[in-house]
């Protein structure tokens, strides 16, 4: 069972389908209870950084959330929930973040170019298991104004450019997370949920 954690915040019917369409055991669901017993989970965020930690807190979730990815239960956070991976945003800089992650979420710098950045950019990645079996630099579909900048570079899985070099994805042992949406990137999003389903 894959548990997609329902907080309030997210498009989480959207998700819900494309993970099943992929062949995933999905839940919606913000009960501990299932988070212990789920083989993976997903945390899905949409809006401002302050807002989906308020809303993750009035869960009672966060304990659990950290207990599990500590030990090892693999996790996928698609756009706002990966940011909140992290230490804080500048979005909201008297919130703190999950800090699975070191490191701030930041502003793009984009000069000349609209925020936020909305639409089909291009993605380059390296060794990746989310990405594993495309090829090229296929595009996936953001909307955001922030974006990661970890301490730790070397969990960057893939960057897009808008203005400047900005991280699309992470990815650490059981920790996998996407700035884009994939359940709105067709095909190759798809690909993408389809391997973190089969991990």
């Amino acid at each position: 069972m894959i548990v997609l954690i329902d907080y309030g915040v997210g498009n989480l019917y959207s998700v819900a389908k494309a993970v099943a369409s992929v062949g995933g055991d999905v839940k919606l669901s913000n009960s501990a209870d299932d988070l212990k017993r789920a083989e993976k989970i997903i945390l899905p965020g949409v809006g401002a950084f302050g807002d989906c930690m308020k809303n993750l807190a009035a869960t009672g979730l966060i304990p659990t959330i950290e207990r599990e990815v500590i030990g090892g239960k693999k996790i996928l956070g698609i756009c706002v929930g990966l940011q909140i991976l992290f230490a804080g945003s500048e979005e909201s800089p008297n919130v703190d973040g999950l800090k699975i992650f070191g490191g701030q979420i930041r502003r793009i710098r984009a000069k000349g170019l609209k925020i936020p950045h909305m639409g089909w950019n291009c993605v380059t990645f390296g060794d990746s298991k989310l990405f594993a079996g495309l090829s090229g630099k296929p595009y996936f579909y953001f909307v955001h104004s922030y974006h990661a900048a970890p301490d730790d570079t070397n969990i960057i899985s893939a960057t897009t450019t808008y203005g400047e070099t900005v991280t699309a994805a992470v990815e650490h042992e059981n920790i996998f997370a996407t700035q884009f949406h994939p359940e709105k990137s067709g095909d190759v999003g798809l690909h993408v949920l389809k391997n973190f389903v089969g991990l």
